[in-house]
């Protein structure tokens, strides 16, 4: 079967890395439309679908520098920049200088997550990689830009500048040299 070799570009293990870029796509364009708890609700889905493609490549040798470099660009779209455009969209208005900011601290978090992922891929290239991440994985810097919309929404934090200096603080541990143990 096609679906359980390495070589094959549309294996399972990368089928369900798709999968996940599909949710960050759609994510992504419901956050557009206001949509926000369906668009967390795909983004849930994409980080289940990331962790089932690993596995899934582990369990049956389907692990390829084609489907690492897949996983990574699917980690940039649905942990990185969906959750940016979530943000953003969720968060902007209160006044032009605080969208202003708030969309410069977005575009750090972008860049700084984009560092993260290239690093990772250099590292894994080169057999770097043990067995804990330095630095905040995506995958965990989504969920906590995601914990920072709920205790806005919840009026927890209800300061935009603070929220601000929270996804500054999250872009630095992106790439900081915390060590997070692999699930």
């Amino acid at each position: 079967m096609k679906f359980f070799e390495p070589t094959n570009h549309f294996n399972i293990a990368n089928l369900v890395t798709f999968a996940n870029i599909a949710c960050g796509l759609v994510a992504l364009f419901l956050v557009t439309q206001g949509h926000f708890w369906i668009a967390s609700a795909l983004a849930w889905c994409a980080g289940i679908f990331d962790i089932l493609d690993g596995k899934l490549a582990r369990r049956f040798g389907l692990s390829t520098p084609f489907g690492i470099q897949l996983d990574s660009f699917a980690d940039f779209l649905s942990f990185v920049v969906m959750p940016a455009f979530f943000l953003f969209f969720a968060l902007r208005g209160e006044s032009l200088s605080s969208t202003i900011i708030l969309g410069v601290v977005l575009v750090w978090y972008v860049i700084s997550g984009l560092r993260r992922l290239v690093a990772f891929n250099l590292a894994t290239d080169t057999n770097e990689v043990a067995k804990y991440f330095t630095g905040v994985p995506t995958p965990l810097g989504a969920i906590l830009l995601w914990i920072l919309w709920i205790l806005y929404t919840n009026s927890i934090v209800s300061n935009i500048y603070m929220v601000s200096l929270l996804i500054l603080i999250v872009a630095f541990l992106l790439n900081s040299k915390v060590k997070i143990p692999h699930p």
